[in-house]
């Protein structure tokens, strides 16, 4: 069977041969919101986990806050006490430690208002926000590792969690999304 001259452009057409010209793409289908894909519509498990150890970590150091707070309150109160009065090293201690341990104890509650605020921007914040996360976090477990007691063993243990999850690839895709 013919199909007449090949070289004719007004005679039946062959069918294309397999191998020869470019293979069919697939048709294009636009990414939803302006041609970028779009990222996790809802928080992953690592993030919301981290976001609950930060509120936790605040806690601990509300708590640490008031403590210290009761110990300058303490202190003071014993640099007034008559027994204490004649003894000059404990004089010359509480004169310098008093304003001391309360800027001890207002950098425990400005380090507890940091992690509620970063665990409050996790839902809307960007880049920055994970960023600060996970230096929050590492420095944390830094200073979670110098007293090492019960209360610096837990807060090393949740910065170092808190990092991980933030660090983690899911956690980059939810900090990193589109956002309307």
């Amino acid at each position: 069977m013919s199909f007449g001259d090949p070289n004719n452009p007004y005679g039946q057409q062959q069918g294309q041969q397999p191998g020869y010209g470019y293979p069919q793409a697939p048709p294009v289908q636009p990414y939803a919101g302006g041609g970028y894909p779009a990222g996790p519509t809802e928080m992953p498990g690592g993030v919301k986990a981290a976001r609950v150890m930060l509120f936790v970590i605040a806690g601990f150091q509300v708590i640490g806050a008031i403590f210290a707070a009761m110990g300058a309150v303490g202190l003071n109160e014993a640099k007034n006490d008559p027994a204490l009065k004649d003894d000059i090293q404990f004089q010359q201690i509480a004169d310098m430690s008093v304003g001391a341990v309360w800027t001890i104890a207002f950098l425990i509650l400005a380090w507890g208002v940091l992690a509620i605020l970063l665990g409050v921007k996790f839902g809307s914040g960007g880049n920055g926000i994970r960023i600060t996360a996970m230096v929050f976090g590492i420095i944390t477990a830094v200073l979670g590792i110098y007293p090492f007691v019960l209360v610096g063993l837990v807060h090393t243990v949740l910065a170092i969690l808190i990092t991980v999850f933030v660090g983690k690839s899911d956690g980059g895709a939810w900090f990193n999304r589109q956002r309307a």
